[in-house]
């Protein structure tokens, strides 16, 4: 008789949470990750710690926001972590509301929760409806508004996405708080270090590089890597390595796939140039915009230059 068929192994994945953040509605745009296992962790060093560590298949991290720029605390784990690699990312709207327990008003509040991110693209409006308050940081925005729900924060306030009213009875204070209607964060999909999927042609490659000294031009000729193979940069944040003053790191997103040959190109340049160079991952752009470059760093360009130099060596007539 056959061997009766076993269900898949489920995949575990591992979010900022609690439920109702913006990282749960990023992960679930993940195909791959519906009705799978989500597990709930605290941070994104306990996130990525659950991949390394084998307790998660993948941690989605937010990486960067369109009004308070990279998310540092990402950026630091992703350099300093061995063994990770980038596999997607995904691009979720921001807009918050102002909840408190029911029964309280909005003069009343002086002391607002609020993640550090959220409470930044939240600025303008506190200032101007609170503008004697403080803040008081919270390890996410469902986290915030549970503390003041539940009478662990001292806060009268907090600042949280829209779903929360979903979950939990709350007063709404105010809604449409966030300074800019066009808000996006940018998240990522983090796994074990794998091969890189092959390219779409609207791709993107991240990078975290060490200057090999401080002098004048160093950042230049860095940059040089990618400008003169017509590789542009969507994001370019330095970042203090923390053993002396003035040394920085740079996390970098380029345009293109490793196996563009202009890309593995520059990354060949950049080896030879860094005493540091962090491969995170090359994986499809969540926009899904075409990459554009003028035709002479096109793929053939590159190969047709290493015929030739081999030709050279070879001793091959030239025609």
């Amino acid at each position: 008789m056959p061997e009766p068929e076993t269900a898949p192994a489920r995949r575990t994945y591992s979010y900022l949470g609690p439920a109702g953040t913006f990282t749960e509605a990023a992960l679930a745009q993940v195909p791959e990750a519906r009705d799978q296992t989500w597990r709930s962790v605290r941070n994104v060093a306990e996130a990525l710690a659950d991949v390394v560590e084998g307790r998660s298949d993948a941690a989605m991290i937010a990486i960067e926001n369109s009004v308070d720029g990279g998310v540092s605390t990402a950026q630091d784990a992703l350099a300093t972590m061995p063994g990770v690699r980038i596999v997607g990312e995904y691009l979720v709207p921001v807009n918050f509301v102002i909840v408190a327990r029911p029964g309280t008003r909005l003069e009343d509040v002086s002391l607002v929760a609020a993640h550090p991110v959220a409470y930044a693209q939240c600025l303008q409006w506190l200032s101007a409806a609170l503008p004697a308050h403080a803040h008081l940081p919270a390890a996410s925005n469902v986290a915030s508004a549970l503390g003041v729900l539940d009478g662990t924060s001292d806060a009268d306030a907090a600042i949280a996405a829209p779903g929360i009213v979903a979950h939990h009875e709350v007063e709404v204070l105010a809604e449409n708080i966030g300074d800019n209607p066009d808000a996006v964060t940018r998240f990522v999909l983090v796994s074990r270090t794998v091969a890189p999927a092959p390219p779409t042609g609207a791709d993107k490659t991240s990078l975290v590089v060490e200057l090999p000294e401080d002098h004048p031009g160093a950042l230049l000729e860095l940059l040089e890597q990618f400008a003169t193979r017509g590789i542009n940069l969507s994001l370019l944040a330095s970042r203090p390595i923390g053993d002396a003053l003035g040394r920085y790191r740079f996390v970098i997103d380029a345009d293109g796939h490793i196996e563009d040959e202009r890309m593995a190109d520059a990354l060949l340049g950049l080896r030879r140039f860094s005493p540091k160079v962090i491969y995170l991952g090359s994986y499809a752009r969540a926009d899904r915009a075409i990459v554009r470059y003028p035709d002479r760093y096109s793929d053939d360009v590159f190969v047709e230059a290493r015929d030739w130099l081999r030709g050279l060596l070879s001793g091959e007539p030239e025609l």
